[in-house]
């Protein structure tokens, strides 16, 4: 799996890759995190299955869930105007306040968020 160290701590997958699955999240985790030694991850909305972006199908919270067990920050990357939903757009707005898992419209605006403690 193919990823550059953005920042200290911080790596970003590249290349060829699409999260489709929990499974493809821990295989992200232990390629990626584990092997650079990082603690939080950017991924751009680009890798990750469109319904992820669908709260009732339950993929975003099982997947997020596994970053939170490893205890890994992460950064999703993309333009989340598209996604018409009140209720995923709140989830953004909350998560973002907590800076465990932050959505962005820029890789840098994410670098920045993922930062600050």
């Amino acid at each position: 799996m193919e990823f550059r160290v953005l920042d200290k701590n911080i790596a970003m997958p590249t290349g060829n890759l699409t999260l489709n699955t929990v499974d493809d999240v821990l295989e992200l985790i232990e390629n990626i995190c584990f092997q650079a030694d990082c603690d939080r991850l950017i991924i751009e909305q680009k890798y990750l299955n469109p319904d992820f972006f669908d709260l009732k199908t339950g993929l975003l919270g099982e997947m997020l869930q596994k970053f939170i067990i490893y205890n890994i920050r992460i950064g999703i990357v993309g333009d989340f105007s598209s996604v018409n939903s009140k209720s995923f757009n709140d989830f953004i707005r909350e998560s973002n306040k907590s800076k465990k898992i932050i959505f962005a419209d820029t890789v840098d605006k994410a670098t920045g968020m993922l930062n600050v403690q």
